[in-house]
Order: structure tokens, then sequence, then C-alpha cells
């Protein structure tokens, strides 16, 4: 039997989840796409507490017909809502996916707008 594309992405997300945890000092950033959206939370896994969430169905960002341009916003958008919250160190969660793309553009978005990981 065949994986599907959804399968073989959990099956290299749990493989992620093993070795990355988010802490208060370092919390987790996770990036989970769908083909319309991009959303971005940053979790605090020793509570299992959401600190700050951003995606591109906030009202703060503007809508293009660029995705990537999206996801590079929606980056900036969580950087600065972490940086509100006193967090400026993370740790990056790709969610199974591949570091490429939207999710790369949304990692590039947040380090440019001054989180480290």
């Amino acid at each position: 039997m065949a994986l599907t594309k959804e399968k073989r992405r959990l099956r290299i997300r749990r493989r992620i989840r093993k070795t990355i945890s988010g802490s208060e000092v370092a919390p987790r950033l996770s990036v989970f796409r769908s083909n319309k959206e991009i959303y971005a939370q940053l979790i605090d896994d020793l509570s299992g507490k959401t600190i700050v969430a951003a995606s591109s169905r906030d009202k703060e960002i503007e809508k293009n017909d660029n995705k990537s341009n999206t996801a590079v916003a929606v980056g900036k958008l969580i950087a600065e809502k972490a940086l509100k919250a006193g967090i400026s160190t993370i740790t990056f969660d790709r969610g199974g996916y591949l570091y490429h793309g939207r999710v790369k553009f949304l990692a590039e978005g947040a380090r440019e707008a001054g989180l480290k990981f």
C-alpha cells in the first residue's frame, strides 16, 4: 500500500517532534500550511499552551494574490507578537513540510522581524 502525501507528512512530523520541543524560554514555532492559508503559532510544550498565533486569515495581513508574500507577512506578524510577549529565541517546527516555498518564506519573514532560530 502506497503512502498518501498526508500520511507521509505526518510520519515526518512525528520524527521531527521527537527531537523538537518548545519551552517557556524558547517556544516552538509550529507551521501549518493548507492550500489557501498558512498558520503559525508559538507553543510552550511544557505547559501545553499556545503563547501567540498568527495566520493569513488575520485582519492585519493584507490579501495578496501571491501566497509567498502572504507567508512572509505572517512570519513578520508572528515575530512582532512574539517580541511584544518578550520572546526572542524560538525553535522552528516545519510540521513535516519541506523547508521550501511558503514554509521557508514564513521562517525568513520571522527572522527578518527579529526572531532568532
